[in-house]
């Protein structure tokens, strides 16, 4: 099973971008999906999350500008950033619970660099 992230770049401030991650291999299902963004020096922390009925939860520092989506049928996460300010910059990985025939694997994609310059 794989994830793969999509869609990081350089934006100034208070632009948009969007970034997507796919799972693929032999899946049986997703449970809850997930961005997270590790700044440089910093801890990785959790940006948003969806549960596979679309409930959602967002870091405080992202409310109102961020929002978290998914399709289960293409076994994708996206995550619409907006307003995007300096302190945004980061590398943000994509997280999944992941069901397959061996079981449930919390997996990660590699990271997306998104710079938001000011």
């Amino acid at each position: 099973v794989q994830l793969q992230a999509f869609g990081g770049g350089l934006v100034q401030a208070g632009g948009s971008l969007k970034l997507s991650c796919a799972a693929s291999g032999t899946i049986f299902s997703i449970n809850d999906m997930g961005w997270y963004r590790q700044a440089p020096g910093k801890q990785r922390d959790v940006v948003a999350t969806i549960t596979r009925g679309g409930s959602t939860n967002y870091a405080d520092s992202v409310k109102g500008r961020f929002t978290i989506s998914r399709d289960n049928a293409k076994n994708t996460v996206y995550l619409q950033m907006n307003s995007l300010k300096p302190e945004d910059t980061a590398a943000y990985y994509c997280n999944a619970r992941i069901v397959t025939i061996r079981g449930l694997y919390d997996s990660w994609g590699r990271g997306t660099l998104v710079t938001v310059s000011s």
